[in-house]
């Protein structure tokens, strides 16, 4: 099964938070998918971490290290029908990226973002729960 996975998914995971022995349980035999600026996303909350002194530079670097060795296909996104979703909804466009891959690939989404939830409840996108 396919699974989109959120960027909190990754760094819950590398970073060996609460919710990572769920995220592994639930995921053992899954193909993890997600929109193909995740690299980017995670640099974005790596690089945030560091600013609120939750990081260290060098904790900064092996993060990163550590969350691009879990295997993942990024695909594209249709930024058209993804803008289309962030303003109906008033989300952030990188929200709505994960939104929108897990509508064109007809398969759940996983994330920790109790917001994102709910909109993917309204459109009827499965969510595998991990807490």
């Amino acid at each position: 099964m396919q699974i989109v996975f959120d960027t909190n998914i990754f760094l819950a995971v590398v970073l060996d938070e609460p919710a990572k022995r769920s995220i592994v349980l639930r995921t053992i035999e899954a193909e993890a998918v997600a929109p193909e600026i995740v690299p980017y996303e995670i640099g974005n909350a790596i690089t945030a971490m560091v600013k609120r002194k939750q990081l260290t530079r060098a904790q900064a670097a092996q993060t990163f290290d550590a969350a691009s060795t879990i295997p993942v296909r990024l695909v594209p996104v249709d930024i058209q029908q993804a803008l289309s979703v962030a303003v109906e909804y008033n989300l952030y466009a990188y929200d709505a990226y994960f939104l929108q891959c897990a509508m064109a690939l007809s398969c759940p989404l996983m994330t920790l973002d109790k917001p994102l939830k709910k909109v993917a409840y309204d459109l009827n996108i499965d969510i595998v729960e991990c807490q």
